[in-house]
């Protein structure tokens, strides 16, 4: 029964398709329509792309704002409308290489590493006044865009080539949730005073889910077929092991399955105290007896009191 099937489908999203095309796919090969993906990511880029499916789809944010990690190969020498290599060529300096040197660029990529300011490209899905960037840039309408942070946790330089007209670097970034690798590789390049693209870019994670977890297309659709894809599906316990959790009493369960606010015991307590909130204060709940997720709570410290955000009854 394709009923069955919940939790997080790690695809490996192949190029060419848009990461709705991937949701559209797997929903016709497993008849399932309750399907989101966390992460957004351009038809040429390829990489990890998890799937929510069933009740997990309420996960979808949380997994969202796990960092991400990726390929990118630089491109020095090109400025492009989309800055990347899709886009129209508005600037173009050859043979930069008897200008700047592999250590001169290295610099200054590693110059972006910790929280920086990024201003969205147009050809993006960031909505202004209701609108996707992207329709308004195919339109050939450029609106003012605000900038905002985004942290670059770090950056690795991996090869480089200064055998052609174009020098090329590649390099391994991790970073947090809403940062452009093409705006990246842009200002790297106004960084040195000089035109860039990024030529190619590859998802590597979304926080603990690597390439070795991913199914392609292909292998979805045959362990679908013989039955075996369930077993395959990251179950919702594992896909919130990045947020703090507390084990609830069977009488404690029973009141968050109403939906109700739980008072935790003093041990519980010191425990959710001890933890180091960065963002919302989010906890997962987990029946003491099953080891099932129940749901996830907003943490109140100063009453001790757990607040329903989502059920999974």
């Amino acid at each position: 029964m394709t009923t069955e099937l919940e939790g997080i489908l790690p695809v490996w999203k192949p190029k060419g398709f848009t990461s709705h095309d991937v949701v559209a796919k797997v929903r016709r090969i497993v008849r399932i329509k309750r399907i989101g993906h966390t992460g957004t990511l351009d038809p040429q880029v390829t990489g990890v792309l998890p799937l929510c499916i069933g009740r997990a789809t309420r996960l979808v944010e949380y997994i969202q704002e796990l960092p991400k990690a990726y390929e990118a190969t630089l491109l020095l020498g090109l400025a492009t409308d989309t800055e990347d290599l899709s886009g129209e060529v508005l600037e173009r300096v050859e043979r930069l290489g008897e200008r700047l040197t592999p250590e001169q660029v290295t610099a200054a990529v590693l110059r972006f590493i910790g929280d920086i300011e990024q201003v969205p490209p147009m050809y993006s899905a960031v909505k202004v006044d209701g609108k996707r960037l992207y329709e308004l840039a195919r339109q050939g309408v450029q609106v003012e865009r605000k900038s905002r942070t985004v942290t670059i946790y770090g950056i690795e330089v991996l090869e480089t080539d200064w055998s052609g007209d174009y020098p090329q670097v590649k390099f391994r970034v991790n970073c947090s949730k809403g940062t452009y690798i093409r705006t990246l590789c842009a200002d790297i390049g106004q960084a040195l005073g000089v035109p860039a693209v990024m030529a190619e870019l590859v998802r590597t994670s979304t926080g603990h889910i690597g390439p070795e977890r991913c199914l392609t297309l292909e292998q979805i659709e045959a362990l679908h077929k013989n039955g075996e894809l369930a077993g395959r599906l990251i179950p919702m316990e594992q896909a919130v092991a990045h947020l703090p959790s507390v084990r609830l009493s069977s009488v404690q369960a029973h009141k968050a399955l109403q939906g109700q606010k739980i008072r935790v015991s003093e041990g519980q307590k010191a425990a959710l105290n001890a933890f180091s909130f960065t963002g919302e204060p989010t906890v997962a709940c987990f029946a003491e007896e099953t080891g099932a997720l129940i749901g996830l709570f907003e943490w109140d410290s100063e009453p001790g009191l757990l607040l329903p955000v989502k059920i999974f009854s």
